[in-house]
């Protein structure tokens, strides 16, 4: 594509997370880096994504500017020498090979959950930051609703979406599974470490789950993930048994050697219909015998992971889909960047000709009436236009087979344009 635009950043692939962390953006700091690229280092065509997993900027500039854009990066971070952290960052100047970056990454194709549904709001509300800021200009708006369009095909034509690929996600598509009969099911999750945190997380963001309840042995870790998902009630550790009478489902995640939810401790539960127990941790939480308990049923981390390995397949089967329908796109867009690179060029070539035909309407109109002037006026106005569009069908088809280059010096000298926007 004939545009300079260009990417830098790392992510989970270059970086460690205690680099990530170190240098993860929210929305107030994305909001004021925006401002600093665009402001301080006229940067234009700029979009800011950071996540868990990445912090990259996309811009447009005609130089490479990474070492800039990191430098700013580190200062806003405070991080001294940033120099050193270089060797993390990955620097696509090329147009072609950063919009098929930014493909890749919205579509969920360089996420570590293949086709992670997250990452594309993600870069809505990146695009929606720019926007804001009036950091984005033709080519990127224009990229980004291509992004958009792209994601609806793929979730639309593919099975690349299809499934829980993570083992957080699975367990909640299992819990709706379990709970389709059950009218606001009451759902218990134990422990809150990585991956309890994400159950936490899918379930705040279900409308199927209004009655969830989280435990932790540290209660404020627990409350800063309630004050974070909205509608997550809070119980202390020493209430647990009371909470477990009354759920209807429990996902433990808790870490620790040997069981904590023993045989013992599920009969003294009085359980009177049914109660489902979902295990994510390893070593398990939850005695296998358990399931010998009426009423109970038992599943563990490999059945979660089995249904995740599942999609995970189905995802990858998908990929050579995905990938057709991004380079379609992209090759619409590369149509698209090479007409609006003629664009100037044919506002030249239109003021040039209108130029020569006021010139000539002045020379008669003094000598003619009113109603032939007219006359006179729409007749060249008419001429003009089918010349122009000749010129303008002439450079697209150039465009197309890369030549525009070429015709565009032709015409240069022909119209004179460049002592045309001279006088202009």
């Amino acid at each position: 594509m004939t545009h300079p635009f260009k990417a830098v950043g790392l992510s989970y692939k270059t970086a460690p997370l205690a680099i990530r962390e170190l240098i993860a953006l929210d929305e107030p700091a994305c909001r004021r880096f925006l401002d600093t690229l665009h402001q301080q280092l006229g940067l234009a065509d700029l979009l800011v994504l950071s996540t868990c997993n990445r912090t990259e900027i996309y811009y447009a500039a005609e130089r490479d500017q990474s070492p800039a854009i990191i430098e700013a990066l580190g200062q806003l971070k405070g991080v001294a020498d940033m120099a050193d952290y270089y060797e993390y960052f990955s620097v696509r100047n090329n147009c072609d090979e950063a919009a098929r970056h930014l493909f890749e990454v919205a579509m969920g194709l360089d996420a570590q959950v293949v086709g992670d549904l997250q990452i594309s709001n993600q870069v809505k509300q990146a695009y929606q930051w720019s926007a804001d800021a009036d950091a984005a200009g033709p080519f990127l708006h224009r990229l980004l609703h291509s992004v958009f369009f792209t994601n609806k095909r793929v979730q639309q034509e593919t099975a690349f979406r299809d499934g829980a690929a993570s083992t957080s996600y699975a367990a909640v598509e299992l819990v709706e599974e379990l709970t389709a009969d059950v009218a606001n099911p009451r759902v218990l999750v134990v422990g809150l470490g990585e991956i309890g945190a994400d159950v936490c997380r899918h379930l705040a963001g279900n409308k199927n789950f209004a009655d969830v309840t989280i435990c932790n042995r540290t209660r404020s870790k627990a409350e800063l993930l309630a004050a974070e998902c909205e509608g997550l009630k809070v119980i202390d550790f020493e209430n647990l048994t009371e909470a477990l009478r009354e759920s209807d489902v429990v996902i433990s995640s808790i870490a620790r050697d040997t069981p904590y939810f023993t045989v013992e401790l599920v009969e003294r539960l009085e359980v009177l219909s049914y109660k489902f127990f979902i295990d994510l941790s390893v070593p398990r939480s939850i005695e296998a015998d358990v399931e010998r308990v009426p009423g109970v049923l038992l599943y563990n981390i490999d059945s979660i992971q089995s249904r995740a390995s599942a999609a995970v397949e189905r995802r990858l089967a998908a990929v050579p889909q995905v990938r057709s329908i991004i380079e379609e796109t992209l090759a619409g867009l590369d149509e698209w960047s090479r007409e609006m690179m003629v664009g100037p060029v044919i506002h030249k070539i239109k003021g040039a000709l209108e130029s020569l035909r006021q010139e000539e309407l002045d020379r008669y109109q003094k000598k003619v009436s009113p109603e032939e002037a007219k006359r006179l006026d729409d007749i060249t106005k008419a001429l003009m236009q089918k010349v122009l569009k000749q010129h303008v069908l002439q450079l697209k088809a150039a465009c197309k087979r890369d030549q525009a280059d070429q015709l565009i010096d032709v015409l240069n000298d022909l119209f004179d344009l460049e002592r045309q926007q001279a006088t202009a």
